[in-house]
């Protein structure tokens, strides 16, 4: 554990009472907190999980064994009520995958198809390269200039500890092919969605086919082969380029799950704190840090608060959901299965960014609610974790219930790195640290015991009489 003796001291310090919240509440949240401090159980759920089942694309064969696995291993760790809820969805196989500079100086590339593209035609396609700096770059660029072409699309990502150089350079990803294919491209090349810069390890990720009548294979290119392909372009010299992908999108739809596991509140067991995580992964890697971290941070927090003598006055439902990587598509069902009983889910809770330190807090709660946040916050400070603002996000699988009104919290984690492996290979157990994990534990479940044993609401919304 690698805590400061300054903070091991500021752990026990006096607890003050907040409105809304009792002292024996505190004292129950800081109890919780310590232990999963001490040893919280996430680390062996995320190894049994990358162990026992690894890489979970969506609609494959292991889809099927992660949720079995989830049914198990809510059971064994003493959720009372577990059950799953049907997902469907369209199934993306990748295939093979290889390219290869062809001219004037030929060599591989090491390359990964995106998620939801097609494949290329019998034989590959064989095309002279023409690179743009960015979108906007090649959505200005004259057709002419790129017809019948290969489009690098070389933007890099920057690094960021809260992500945020994601957001400005997954378009490339999202909208290459649909914007390339327009213009009458051949295909699309992008640099890799992701902040390394030594390992030949391309990033995977979605792609979206918009509304154009042309779909052209796209794939990512490791940054060191970006590198390497920019390089080869600044010689001057056209530069041919050959791309094989075997990926296809098989008919009709495959029928998944939620899988999702409760501890049944001890006063108002049909209000729900929500703990969500998504099961499915790419299949490069382990799916370890996207999103079996995850997984374990929010299975252990709920077992934790399980193993207490009392429950709390509310649920507590841990959702493990089926493939957010292709579409979100287990948030969109939980939502739409759900939708009825939105007024009972008192918060939402999200871990999908890895197993970094949480190091800020966001809530997105009523003004009203704001002492029982400050109150939050003072269990928090102990763990490194300051506060941030009222205006959190929540998620992609909670987003349908943030866009319901339902409250949102955020527990920021740290991702300088998260971007160095992030759907890629490199998606391995090795990359968490236990302590780390252990310390989302003690975060998330300081909130949750918090928000479920606490009779206030932390929204105004109105409900049904007898609630």
């Amino acid at each position: 554990m690698r805590l400061l003796p300054v903070l091991l001291l500021a752990l026990h310090a006096p607890l003050s009472l907040a409105a809304g919240l009792e002292e024996s509440q505190l004292q129950t949240a800081a109890a919780l907190r310590d232990q999963a401090l001490a040893g919280s159980g996430a680390y062996a759920i995320v190894e049994s999980l990358t162990t026992e089942v690894g890489p979970r694309l969506a609609g494959s064969e292991a889809d099927a064994r992660g949720r079995a696995w989830a049914e198990v291993k809510f059971r064994e760790l003493g959720f009372d009520r577990v059950w799953t809820e049907a997902v469907s969805f369209p199934v993306w196989e990748r295939g093979y995958e290889s390219a290869a500079v062809v001219a004037p100086y030929p060599q591989p590339l090491i390359v990964t198809a995106l998620g939801g593209t097609v494949g290329t035609p019998e034989g590959g396609v064989r095309a002279e390269v023409v690179a743009f700096p960015s979108l906007d770059a090649l959505q200005a660029a004259d057709p002419a200039s790129v017809a019948g072409k290969i489009v690098f699309l070389n933007q890099r990502m920057e690094r960021a500890r809260d992500g945020s150089g994601y957001g400005r350079a997954v378009v490339i990803r999202a909208q290459g092919a649909s914007v390339a294919g327009r213009a009458g491209a051949a295909a699309v090349l992008i640099r890799s969605v992701g902040t390394d810069s030594t390992s030949r390890t391309p990033h995977t990720g979605m792609m979206r086919y918009d509304n154009t009548p042309t779909r052209i294979p796209a794939a990512a290119l490791s940054n060191v082969d970006a590198d390497l392909l920019e390089k080869i372009l600044q010689r001057g010299e056209p530069v041919t380029v050959k791309l094989e992908l075997g990926s296809r999108t098989r008919k009709g739809d495959y029928t998944s799950a939620n899988v999702i596991g409760e501890i049944t509140g001890r006063q108002a067991p049909q209000e729900v704190v929500l703990l969500a995580a998504h099961l499915d992964s790419w299949d490069l890697g382990t799916g370890a840090i996207d999103d079996g971290a995850g997984i374990a941070i929010t299975m252990a927090a709920g077992a934790l608060i399980g193993q207490q003598a009392q429950p709390p006055r509310r649920s507590i439902r841990v959702v493990a959901y089926a493939n957010e990587e292709q579409g979100i598509y287990g948030g969109k069902a939980y939502a739409e299965a759900h939708a009825d009983d939105f007024h009972n889910h008192i918060l939402a809770l999200e871990s999908d960014f890895g197993a970094g330190r949480i190091y800020r807090f966001d809530t997105r709660f009523a003004e009203a609610a704001l002492p029982l946040a400050t109150q939050m916050q003072t269990l928090l400070t102990p763990l490194g974790v300051e506060r941030g603002s009222n205006e959190a996000y929540g998620g992609a699988d909670i987003s349908t219930l943030r866009a319901a009104e339902v409250p949102v919290a955020g527990l920021a984690q740290d991702g300088t790195l998260y971007f160095d492996i992030h759907h890629t290979a490199n998606d391995t157990l090795d990359k968490i640290d236990a302590a780390d994990l252990d310390q989302n534990v003690a975060g998330f479940v300081t909130v949750a015991w918090l928000a479920a044993d606490t009779e206030a609401y932390l929204d105004e919304r109105e409900r049904p009489a007898g609630d």
